[in-house]
């Protein structure tokens, strides 16, 4: 399982996240558990929808444009 969700698409997923869980608790609506989704691709790093539909937003490494590849984001 390749990373395929960059560090700041990660950072705004986990926010967003946590931001509807909040809401969702505050308001007592189960429609606080849809917050899973996007902290849970943030967390991972991997997103289903971008795997079906080929897409990234991984940074790709100078190396690996040099070398006319690319092998995933870096963590961290």
């Amino acid at each position: 399982m390749k990373c395929n969700v960059g560090n700041k698409d990660r950072t705004l997923r986990v926010i967003a996240g946590i931001a509807v869980i909040g809401v969702g608790l505050y308001f007592g609506s189960w429609w606080g558990a849809v917050g899973l989704v996007p902290l849970l691709t943030g967390a991972l790093g991997w997103c289903p929808a971008y795997f079906l539909f080929g897409l990234s937003t991984c940074e790709r490494k100078q190396e690996d444009v040099d070398k006319g590849e690319f092998s995933g984001c870096s963590v961290g």
